[in-house]
């Protein structure tokens, strides 16, 4: 398995762990009775986000972010894989990614300002170039 493939698997392995810490809490705060839930809105008094702690509601903000991230990422390391373009810049890039995406969870936590965004940013730079240079 090439770097890009090992960094995606560990990305979607923290999208687990992100998913835990943010379930924990959430139950604990909530109640299973709101969870278990269809949650609607009109019955709840609004979003379970509303309902959430700070920090609960930030892990689950994190979590989403991920999500989103996630997608990108999985199609840039399949493209580097498919086309043979695997390099030591796209290995670079997939590290980078992973390594932002765990110091994500604790910057969005804690809400480190404006270190948040800076490494978001440097996770989606690196997802950039990963699908540049499949195209070069």
């Amino acid at each position: 398995m090439n770097a890009e493939l090992k960094a995606l698997t560990l990305a979607a392995l923290l999208q687990l762990v992100q998913f835990v810490l943010m379930a924990v809490p959430a139950n604990l705060e909530l109640g299973p009775g709101k969870t278990m839930s269809p949650r609607d809105r009109a019955r709840l008094g609004g979003t379970l986000e509303d309902q959430l702690s700070d920090g609960t509601a930030r892990l689950y903000r994190a979590l989403n972010n991920h999500f989103e991230g996630l997608i990108l990422f999985a199609i840039a390391c399949v493209v580097v894989t498919v086309s043979g373009k695997e390099n030591a810049l796209t290995a670079t890039c997939a590290w980078t990614y992973l390594a932002a995406r765990v110091l994500y969870v604790p910057a969005y936590y804690f809400g480190w300002k404006p270190w948040r965004s800076v490494i978001w940013f440097f996770g989606f730079l690196a997802t950039t170039l990963m699908l540049l240079v499949v195209l070069l």
